[in-house]
């Protein structure tokens, strides 16, 4: 793939894709483990609470395990805005966390920076949220956990960087207008 521009758009194709499959999600149509399809076999996920997830099998099961009490309890994920430079993908979205006693809502936004590798695939996914700013909504809505919500590990890992094989992406445009 060496035109930015087709790039650029298969790669917003292909995440409003998955933004429509994450809707199903939200509606009760589908299951959290279908996201995981969206990303190569070797794809990185770092999620804000749970930490860096690494393999295609991996992330399923962490969509699995981290969504669990959380879907169908009012939690959604609509998007904002998206843009694209090259490869990357950065997305605005809201995680809205239920319903307010005034009919509003309970929203703290987030930010994604993904990496299109091709294929209608991802290989890296980073996801930003206000950790500090969920749980004091969660305090104020005097939120509960369900019974099957799973907590995130106690000590979970960080690191940033791509998987190897998809390291070169960040350069792969670089310089062009």
């Amino acid at each position: 793939m060496n035109d930015k521009s087709q790039v650029e758009r298969e790669a917003l194709d292909t995440y409003e894709r998955f933004i429509a499959q994450r809707d199903r999600i939200d509606e009760g149509q589908a299951g959290w483990d279908s996201l995981a399809d969206f990303f190569t076999e070797d794809a990185v996920y770092l999620d804000p609470a749970w930490g860096r997830q690494e393999g295609r099998e991996t992330i399923r099961q962490f969509f699995v395990q981290s969504m669990a009490g959380l879907t169908g309890y009012g939690w959604s994920t609509p998007e904002r805005w998206t843009m694209t430079d090259g490869h990357r993908l950065v997305s605005h979205w809201d995680q809205v966390l239920g319903e307010k006693p005034d009919g509003g809502q309970w929203i703290v936004p987030g930010l994604s920076i993904l990496y299109y590798a091709g294929d209608g695939l991802f290989c890296y996914s980073h996801d930003y949220l206000n950790m500090t700013y969920i749980g004091e909504t969660l305090k104020a809505m005097q939120w509960q956990p369900p019974a099957e919500f799973n907590m995130p590990p106690a000590k979970p890992e960080w690191s940033t960087h791509l998987p190897p094989a998809w390291a070169h992406l960040p350069e792969v445009f670089a310089g062009e207008a």
